[in-house]
């Protein structure tokens, strides 16, 4: 069954090169009949890839001016949108024939009015299924990552690297880069909360709406394209700099103070020393000083946080 014009896709772009132009030519090639519109929202790039897409059919580019971040830029996104799905898709992922055809059947399938967002089966450049599902991460299961020991007992952390995916179910996550989310439930929990400025904001979204009665589902039976890394492998110290400040405003958001105050500790003092042993012991000398570079800038950004509640 087909169903005309009932999603808005929104992507955020930030020098995403050809990437994004192969992105919006997949949603152009097979979505068309189900998107009502593609909204992409240009984060200030200085590569000129928002321009090739600019004058696509049904295709709205809105240029911030400057990098907003990803959560703030997808709200911003949303609130041009109309249509009762929004499908957030990352500019490094692409479209198959029925991917959006069989995710939007699934949805609106009466028997999964329940399910508030959907996710599908991701597939790399080599064709591998991605592990692209988590469960809800605890206090606990952050300080075993920052250790290390998840990398050799994948069930002790919140990544699913453990399950094959490859059969549908439902799941407390599914990552951002395909995230098809009910517009009235993201609107009911006012969208990303913007103070994560990338990383963890499409988990705290999930949490939230778990919390609210709504259930996520990965569909096994609808594949997508994902690189993955996209255009933040561009500059790898800052986002890890990223990912581990959005970690500890997750945990003092989620979890209880002693809870987040353990996995503040064990993200500042011991999982620098993991990483380094790591990238040591595979004689990476550039991992080695990203580890080093990020760790500078999240020591320089505690003081601002602490003392002003500064968290982006």
């Amino acid at each position: 069954m087909v169903f005309i014009k009932s999603v808005d896709i929104i992507v955020v772009n930030w020098n995403s090169g050809h990437q994004l132009l192969e992105c919006i030519d997949s949603v152009q090639q097979h979505g068309m009949l189900s998107v009502n519109r593609t909204i992409v929202v240009d984060n200030g790039s200085t590569d000129g890839s928002a321009i090739t897409v600019k004058n696509l059919p049904r295709v709205e580019v809105i240029n911030t001016g400057k990098n907003l971040g990803f959560g703030k830029a997808c709200n911003l996104g949303a609130k041009h949108a109309k249509s009762d799905y929004l499908l957030f898709l990352n500019p490094d992922a692409t479209l198959y024939p029925h991917t959006l055809s069989k995710a939007m059947a699934f949805m609106q399938d009466p028997n999964n009015a329940h399910v508030g967002i959907c996710g599908v089966q991701l597939l790399d450049e080599s064709n591998h299924i991605s592990r692209s599902c988590t469960r809800f991460p605890s206090a606990k299961g952050f300080v075993l990552h920052a250790i290390g020991l998840d990398r050799f007992l994948p069930k002790l952390g919140h990544f699913m690297s453990e399950w094959d995916h490859s059969q549908t179910r439902q799941v407390d996550h599914v990552i951002g880069a395909f995230f098809l989310v009910r517009r009235a439930v993201f609107e009911s929990l006012n969208g990303f909360d913007e103070r994560y400025f990338v990383y963890l904001e499409d988990l705290d979204f999930s949490l939230r709406a778990n919390k609210a009665g709504w259930k996520s589902f990965y569909l096994a039976h609808v594949q997508a394209f994902h690189a993955g890394g996209g255009t933040s492998n561009q500059v790898k110290a800052r986002r890890l700099f990223y990912l581990l400040r959005s970690r500890i405003l997750y945990a003092f958001k989620h979890f209880s103070l002693l809870g987040a105050s353990m996995v503040l500790l064990s993200t500042l003092f011991i999982e620098p020393l993991s990483r380094s042993v790591l990238a040591l012991s595979r004689r990476s000398w550039s991992t080695f000083k990203e580890t080093w570079s990020c760790y500078a800038m999240l020591w320089q950004w505690l003081p601002s946080w602490v003392l002003k509640g500064c968290t982006r």
